[in-house]
């Protein structure tokens, strides 16, 4: 049992695209997942066809128990809930700011919800916030995707800065490479680089047209097309994440 972030300070990484479908796969193999979209874009829930509950909010977002349990949704796919998002959730770092332990509010909320899934996945907005000093905390594993540039690189480096200036060891996230495009020499030089180092997964997501089409079908790629070379390399990628969550 286990809480997986999808995390990083840049948006337009594929963050929403990666959280999407590997919450499909691992509720594909048996494991019964709930994805929470954090993100008050709501891109997440979209994906799903899911509308935010009209009862849905920040306030009983940070409350927890009950106030989540009900506002839970199931989707199309055997084993997979998902936490809606709501567009309230832009301020929710000045709510969080007025509560006590406001670092740990998220991990004591969705850590009860391990009695019911197996894994929670958290599709997470960008920027460095309160919010994200509490998913943190919250999560045991962050996934990072980025795009290999020199300035995904320099964001990458401010978040470990960010980690360790709040006691978290950056052991806690993987690397991961999004929207790869093969024929770019850059990216094939900095993924070739950066896959000497520790924490830096293996399995690159590249930049297809059909992962890009999920805004049509609204589903995970992996279900739409599960045989389509976009859903063979998430197989791939969720495979390596979860030989390093052990």
């Amino acid at each position: 049992m286990s809480i997986l972030a999808v995390y990083n300070i840049k948006g337009g990484v594929g963050k929403t695209a990666t959280s999407v479908n590997l919450a499909y796969l691992s509720a594909s193999q048996g494991e019964k997942t709930l994805l929470c979209d954090l993100d008050p874009q709501g891109s997440a829930s979209y994906y799903f066809r899911i509308r935010s509950p009209k009862k849905l909010n920040t306030k009983k977002l940070l409350k927890g128990g009950e106030h989540i349990e009900k506002n839970i949704r199931g989707t199309d796919y055997l084993g997979l809930d998902l936490l809606p998002a709501d567009f309230s959730y832009r301020n929710i770092d000045i709510a969080l700011d007025e509560l006590k332990k406001s670092t740990v509010r998220l991990n004591n909320v969705l850590r009860p919800l391990l009695a019911e899934y197996d894994r929670i996945i958290l599709d997470c907005p960008p920027n460095l916030t309160l919010l994200a000093e509490n998913i943190f905390y919250a999560a045991d594993t962050i996934l990072v995707p980025i795009i290999p540039t020199t300035l995904s690189l320099m964001s990458l480096k401010q978040l470990f800065k960010f980690m360790e200036k709040i006691g978290q060891k950056r052991t806690k996230a993987l690397v991961m490479f999004s929207m790869v495009e093969k024929r770019k020499k850059m990216h094939m030089e900095l993924m070739g680089a950066m896959r000497k180092r520790k924490g830096v997964l293996q399995e690159p997501i590249p930049f297809l047209a059909d992962i890009e089409r999920m805004g049509i079908y609204r589903q995970p790629v992996t279900a739409a097309l599960p045989n389509s070379r976009a859903s063979q390399a998430y197989k791939a990628l969720w495979a390596e994440v979860c030989r390093n969550l052990g």
